[in-house]
């Protein structure tokens, strides 16, 4: 799981941001379940407050520990600082594997990697791995190999080693790359992946097919079956189509894809992220994750990733959205509001307001929409 992450100088937040999976002691058992870190959390404010650039953060550092060496030789990094700021940016996750903590950071410029550094706490936090520019300078024995290898300046040192085939880090690179996300360094992207894509894994991975089908199938009872059809495309190649089955009049008919709701194509792209994500025990990212569905729909989403039955592997989701109904659902403990102070971004999770304006045995909701608590345009 993770526990939290943040970054510094880092679009426009330029003093930084903490984010906390960490449920408090103060939080009711019916939110934490008994347990100490939750599987949901939510990121709201006004339209331009940064809320996506807190996305677009983990996202960075997945991508950047789990794939950078795949970006061009000598090209940026994939993030941009606090304006026009010179300074480094920093950033920070801790993750637990196997119910050991790690703490990774990194220093890091537009064009080159300043430092990173790995922490491993057991009964006390010690440093096991430390990088500076292209060297690793110290490294605990079972990390030995690191030091063998030739570092490139704009390349994570665990996407560089697993060139090497280093073992020792694999079960980190495999973290990092379970996390799936819906933005980039541009913002929100308008699909994951390809349509083509999409239909050819559900095809593909039947499990998940099914679990997407029951769930649009449970949204619209009107729909009675969806396959996937296969065929060749006249160069020979296969292609995979969806197909939507309706009864109607003792009859049938069947629709495809393109002919069906917003809310079931947004569905229909979406789910096999969820299922994904909760058979590796990974992390999902969704900005603005209510695009095209009804709010009665939002909590039977959260609900996959809540209950211990679908969620076995202890996934976990991170979101925005413009949805308010929804903060009844999350409270307090779970939520974050993003403002901004003329072009600074700055957050607070609503469990941290000091004041009894928020209580867990009354609606956020009424206290957000007049104001009270922040996370909202400025009309």
């Amino acid at each position: 799981m993770f526990i939290n992450f943040g970054a510094k100088n880092f679009f426009s937040f330029k003093e930084g941001f903490d984010i906390s999976f960490e449920l408090g002691s103060t939080c009711p058992q019916k939110i934490s379940n008994g347990k100490p870190i939750s599987n949901i959390l939510c990121v709201k404010g006004a339209n331009g407050s940064g809320k996506t650039n807190i996305l677009k953060a983990i996202n960075f550092i997945s991508s950047f520990i789990s794939r950078s060496f795949d970006w061009k030789v000598d090209g940026y990094l994939q993030f941009d600082p606090y304006f026009t700021s010179k300074d480094s940016s920093e950033f920070y996750v801790t993750f637990l594997i196997d119910n050991v903590a790690f703490r990774y950071e990194a220093e890091l410029t537009e064009r080159e990697v300043k430092r990173e550094t790995l922490y491993r706490k057991t009964k006390r936090e010690v440093k096991v791995i430390e990088r500076i520019d292209d060297n690793i300078i110290y490294t605990v024995k079972e990390y030995n190999e690191l030091k063998t290898i030739k570092m490139r300046k704009n390349v994570s040192l665990f996407s560089m080693a697993m060139q090497y085939d280093v073992k020792s880090i694999s079960a980190i690179h495999k973290k990092f790359s379970s996390i799936i996300s819906n933005v980039n360094y541009s913002g929100l992207v308008a699909q994951t992946h390809s349509l083509d894509f999409i239909n050819e894994f559900y095809h593909n991975n039947e499990f998940i097919f099914d679990f997407a089908k029951k769930i649009m199938m449970r949204f619209d009872p009107s729909i009675k079956d969806i396959y996937i059809s296969k065929t060749k495309d006249e160069e020979g190649n296969d292609t995979f189509r969806p197909w939507f089955v309706f009864e109607f009049d003792g009859e049938e008919d069947i629709l495809s894809l393109h002919l069906q709701s917003s809310g079931t194509k947004s569905l229909y792209k979406q789910l096999g992220s969820y299922k994904v994500v909760l058979t590796l025990g990974g992390l999902l990212v969704l900005d603005e994750f209510d695009i095209n569905l009804h709010p009665h729909i939002l909590p039977h989403l959260l609900e996959f990733f809540l209950d211990e039955e679908s969620n076995q592997e202890n996934a976990q989701l991170i979101f925005t959205t413009h949805n308010t109904e929804i903060l009844d659902f999350l409270g307090k403990h779970r939520t974050y509001l993003v403002n901004k102070n003329n072009t600074e971004s700055y957050c607070y999770r609503l469990d941290e307001i000091p004041s009894d304006i928020l209580r867990n045995d009354r609606p956020i909701s009424p206290a957000y929409n007049q104001g009270k608590i922040g996370g909202v345009p400025n009309l």
